[in-house]
């Protein structure tokens, strides 16, 4: 059964495997990332699998073929070598869900309707000094019922005009300070005012992207997603900032090593005590002129003897 596995992971994975060290593992090129080393790593016996640049992993081949999108005939495959057992009936459908903006959503740029929640609302956004001009730039709104009630939903989209992700704030701050949508954070954030030419600035979130205001990305939490990076490397990026918050230094250097390790010079910002949108962009640009051009080995190396 392992060698008709590997036959079958040989095909649908599109790569020839390298035997390893251990019993039973292989090295393949991995799908989800482009690398000059094969960095997907597969036990034919346990079925784990784990990608080591992307850090995307599963504990069978079903999940391995559900995350690349393989052809049906190869879950049929599976199931005749591994049997019904250990493999549930799987039939893919065309079917996409198409994430949308809460059909609550009420644009804030045209100020048409101005209720006293349209006003709590824009006091929110003054207080965090974003201005109209802002507002409609990156079609920020808010919500006055529904699952996102008193929230200010800021949206990203990809370069073709499709939402990919949305970020929706309590503008009275509660005790949940953000509701998400439930879908995956593996997306390139406000990818449609990005331009790949010119050097690319990863923050941690939507309020420090907008405060930072120049060809900024905010990365929805504090790694780097495997979309994000392969952008990096598709559009061959050689001048990166990143910029998370301070308490965030850990996060940073594997971030740091991960975009090194595809030649891309990080120039990283450190923060002592607050975070890009409570800095304002004055500082925030102050800071990135005076940063030290690209980060060495023997500076990647205090970093993290000081993160301990």
């Amino acid at each position: 059964m392992s060698q008709k596995l590997l036959n079958l992971l040989t095909r649908a994975i599109n790569s020839q495997p390298t035997k390893t060290g251990q019993n039973n593992e292989y090295m393949f090129w991995s799908p989800f990332v482009q690398h000059h080393k094969p960095k997907l790593q597969i036990n034919i016996q346990t079925q784990k699998w784990h990608c080591w640049v992307s850090e995307s992993g599963g504990h069978n081949f079903f999940q391995l073929f559900k995350k690349i999108n393989a052809p049906q005939k190869y879950f049929d495959e599976l199931r005749d070598i591994a049997g019904d057992t250990y493999y549930p009936k799987y039939e893919k459908t065309n079917e996409v869900k198409t994430l949308t903006l809460p059909k609550e959503f009420i644009p804030l740029w045209n100020g048409a309707e101005r209720s006293p929640e349209y006003k709590n609302a824009m006091r929110y956004l003054k207080r965090r000094d974003i201005t109209q001009r802002e507002i409609l730039k990156y079609g920020i709104g808010y919500c006055e019922e529904g699952l996102y009630r008193y929230r200010i939903i800021i949206p990203s989209y990809t370069n073709d005009g499709t939402l990919n992700y949305f970020v929706g704030r309590d503008y009275y701050g509660g005790s949940m300070k953000y509701k998400n949508p439930r879908v995956s954070k593996d997306v390139v954030g406000f990818e449609s005012m990005i331009d790949w030419n010119q050097p690319v600035i990863l923050c941690e979130g939507v309020f420090d992207a907008i405060a930072i205001k120049r060809n900024a990305i905010p990365l929805f939490g504090k790694t780097l997603p495997p979309q994000l990076l392969k952008r990096l490397v598709q559009h061959k990026v050689k001048k990166l900032y990143l910029i998370l918050d301070s308490d965030a230094q850990k996060d940073s250097m594997k971030i740091v090593n991960k975009l090194k390790s595809y030649q891309i010079d990080v120039n990283m910002i450190v923060l002592k005590d607050k975070d890009p949108s409570e800095l304002g962009f004055e500082k925030t640009i102050n800071l990135i002129k005076q940063t030290k051009d690209s980060l060495s080995f023997s500076d990647i190396m205090k970093m993290k003897l000081g993160a301990r």
